[in-house]
């Protein structure tokens, strides 16, 4: 014969046992700042791995200019589509990196349309680590642009007389220069409502940046009241440098210009992005 016991009720916990148990519980360290960042450049970087349609502008817009461009002006300009090539192919590198710059600014809205940074925003890490990761996450954007438009460069018979280390150097100083321009984008995508005006001021702002430039013509052809503007532009200071690079040569004060920019650029409107998205 067996004989069912009734289970013992159990007591309660007491206040005091709850709270001795979490005091002593352990909690892991918190991550550092760099691997809080690469981990969010990797989340950017697998969101190009499941929507590779992204990768269009980086690759195919590139060729479009380059082939639009040497072909279409080049005898007009330079007597020859070859020559022009020479002139031509470190500033449509510039443009085009710059360019894709801006699709920093629509993720960061994007994001926050879909909910998700307020989810960031209860994570115990660096605060600027979402910011720097999308950052991060589009330097492979700039490298594959860059790599590609010299390719087809060489292919259509661009020849640096830098060589590979003149090539390689100059597009270190653009995909740096990228990374300061990009928080500008930051901003705006924090600051905007939609992704369409973030999408529509930046074309605004990128447009006269570099068609107002040293990057098709020189700006000796230009009158005195543009040549004041040209002469300034961000833009046309870093395709001085990246074109004396490629060249086999270094032109300083170019390069100092840049580095000025790319800290302006990175000062300020790094500062003001975190604001907004500590305040946001």
């Amino acid at each position: 014969m067996t004989v069912t016991k009734e289970p013992e009720a159990l007591a309660a916990p007491k206040p005091e046992d709850l709270a001795a148990l979490l005091l002593e519980s352990h909690r892991p360290p918190r991550p550092s700042a760099l691997s809080v960042s690469l981990t969010f450049g990797w989340r950017a970087v697998l969101k190009i791995k499941h929507v590779p349609e992204q990768l269009f502008d980086v690759t195919a817009f590139p060729v479009m200019m380059i082939l639009m461009f040497t072909y279409l002006f080049g005898g007009a300009l330079a007597g020859s589509p070859g020559e022009y090539l020479q002139y031509l192919l470190p500033g449509v590198t510039v443009t085009s990196v710059v360019m894709i710059t801006m699709y920093t600014g629509v993720s960061v809205n994007t994001d926050i349309e879909k909910g998700v940074f307020d989810r960031f925003r209860t994570l115990p890490i660096w605060r600027p680590a979402p910011m720097v990761g999308y950052i991060l996450g589009d330097l492979l954007r700039y490298v594959l642009a860059s790599t590609t438009i010299v390719l087809v460069g060489l292919i259509l018979g661009f020849r640096p007389e830098g060589g590979l280390v003149g090539v390689v150097l100059g597009v270190a100083v653009l995909v740096a220069f990228s990374f300061a321009f990009s928080w500008v984008w930051t901003m705006f995508g924090l600051l905007l409502r939609s992704e369409k005006s973030v999408m529509g001021v930046s074309m605004m702002v990128l447009f006269p940046l570099t068609f107002l430039s040293n990057v098709y013509v020189n700006p000796g052809t230009m009158p005195g009241w543009l040549q004041s503007f040209v002469n300034v532009n961000p833009i046309s200071k870093l395709v001085d440098a990246v074109r004396a690079l490629m060249a086999g040569g270094f032109n300083g004060q170019a390069m100092l210009w840049t580095l000025g920019y790319a800290i302006l650029f990175t000062v300020v409107f790094g500062t003001w992005t975190m604001r907004l998205y500590n305040r946001k």
